[in-house]
């Protein structure tokens, strides 16, 4: 059995909707066993697609060729999340990091954005408790 791509992006839950998925396609950030490949290309049991979602690369194996949306509980029966454990852990890094690198147009930071920028930039202030002893100088 075979599928569109973009419908099965779209049904195996990876896109939140198709046009997004068509989009991704076009933009070179979707790839079939490390080919390009376009929205109506169409995949088929046993493919690699490597989703590209900055700063991630994701990479699943179809079990399953559909183009009807299923449950979020059935996706397992149709593919098979193969990602390398190191994409992850960059993902949490920029999680964690995620304001040093602002996208451009999201404009100016929020005060709590502000004061987490603040408090990763600047060194822990040294305690005035050293000078307890009685050397008030």
């Amino acid at each position: 059995m075979e599928a569109r791509l973009d419908k099965w992006l779209w049904a195996a839950r990876i896109f939140k909707t198709r046009t997004i998925a068509a989009d991704a396609c076009k933009n070179n950030r979707v790839r079939i066993n490390d080919a390009a490949a376009k929205p109506a290309r169409t995949v088929k049991e046993g493919d690699i697609v490597s989703v590209r979602k900055p700063p991630v690369t994701y990479t699943f194996r179809v079990k399953q060729a559909i183009e009807k949306r299923v449950g979020a509980k059935l996706v397992p029966d149709v593919l098979e999340n193969i990602t390398d454990p190191q994409q992850y852990e960059m993902l949490e890094m920029s999680r964690i990091s995620g304001f040093v690198d602002r996208a451009r147009g999201t404009g100016r930071p929020t005060k709590k954005e502000r004061r987490a920028i603040d408090d990763f930039m600047m060194p822990v202030a040294f305690d005035d408790s050293f000078m307890e002893d009685g050397d008030d100088d």
